[in-house]
C-alpha cells in the first residue's frame, strides 16, 4: 500500500478565510479522493494534469501536480508523451505552455544510452578497457578490468552477446588454475567431453590445471565473471582453437 498522502494547503492559505472550502481540499479532495486506492497515484496524477491542462490552467497548481506527477514515477519521457498527446485534442497553445512548465519540473539532461552503458548499469564491477591483448583468442568484443593485481589476479571479464574465448589450458608446475565468479548478465562454461554449463549471477566454477575448457556469453546475453588467477609456480595459458560454431549455436 503507498504512503498516505496529507494536504495542509488549503488550512495553511484558506483555514480562517475560507475553513469550509479548506476543510473540503485537505480532508475530502486529498485526504480521501487522492488516497482512494481503486486509481493508483501516478495515474490519479496523470490524470490531474491533463485535467488542469485541458482547463488551460497553467499556475503554480499545474506547477505542483507537475511534480507530484514526477515524484510519484512519471518520468520526462512518459510526460513529454502525455503533454504532446492532449495538445491535439485540447490545443496546441496549450501544450507549449505546459512544455515550459514540465522542462522545469523534470529539469535532468534526457541522454541515450548504449547497449554498453546500460549494461554496465546492472553490474557492480567495472566494464574495463577491451582486451586487445587477447583479442587472438576470442570471438567477438571482449573488455577487461582489473580487480586486484596483489596477492591473487582478480580480473573482471565482460563479453558482449555471442562473445567467448577460445579453448584453453591453464598450465602450472605447482598451485595454479582458475576460479570463475560470473558477476553479471548469462554465460556458458564448458569443459572438453562434458556438456556446457550455464553461468548466471553469483555461480562459481572452479577450474583445475590441465582442463581444456572456454567461457564467455550466451548468443543473447551481456555476461561478466570474476576471473581469479590461484597463485602458481611456472603457469601459463595455452590457447586453442575456436570453439565450434554449430555446437555454440545450439546454446540458448
Amino acid at each position: 500500500m503507498s504512503e498516505k498522502i496529507v494536504q495542509t494547503a488549503g488550512r495553511n492559505a484558506l483555514g480562517e478565510f475560507a475553513p469550509a472550502f479548506a476543510h473540503f481540499n485537505d480532508d475530502v479532495l486529498f485526504g480521501e479522493n487522492w488516497n482512494n486506492q481503486d486509481i493508483d497515484v501516478k495515474t490519479r496524477s496523470m490524470i490531474t494534469v491533463v485535467a488542469l491542462m485541458s482547463s488551460g490552467i497553467t499556475d503554480s497548481s499545474l506547477v505542483y501536480h507537475l511534480q507530484n506527477a514526477k515524484n510519484h514515477g512519471v518520468t520526462q519521457k512518459e510526460i513529454a508523451a502525455i503533454i504532446t498527446h492532449v495538445a491535439f485534442y485540447v490545443g496546441w497553445p496549450k501544450g507549449w505552455a505546459v512544455f515550459h512548465l514540465a522542462k522545469e519540473v523534470w529539469n535532468e539532461k534526457v541522454e541515450e544510452h548504449s547497449e554498453k552503458e546500460r549494461y554496465q548499469n546492472t553490474i557492480i564491477f567495472p566494464i574495463g578497457a577491451p582486451n586487445d591483448g587477447f583479442a587472438q583468442y576470442f570471438v567477438g568484443q571482449s573488455y577487461l578490468a582489473p580487480i586486484s593485481t596483489k596477492q591473487a589476479g582478480i580480473f573482471n571479464v565482460t563479453f558482449e552477446p555471442g562473445c567467448r574465448n577460445n579453448w584453453h589450458i591453464h598450465h602450472a608446475d605447482q598451485g595454479g588454475g582458475q576460479i570463475l565468479v560470473c558477476v553479471g548478465g548469462r554465460g556458458y562454461y564448458q569443459e572438453w567431453g562434458k556438456e556446457a554449463t550455464e553461468m548466471n549471477p553469483g555461480d562459481c566454477i572452479n577450474i583445475p590445471v590441465g582442463v581444456k575448457h572456454w567461457h564467455g556469453a550466451a548468443p543473447d546475453s551481456w555476461f561478466s565473471h570474476l576471473a581469479v588467477e590461484v597463485p602458481a609456480a611456472g603457469s601459463s595459458n595455452e590457447w586453442l582453437e575456436a570453439v565450434d560454431e554449430q555446437e555454440y549455436s545450439r546454446l540458448k
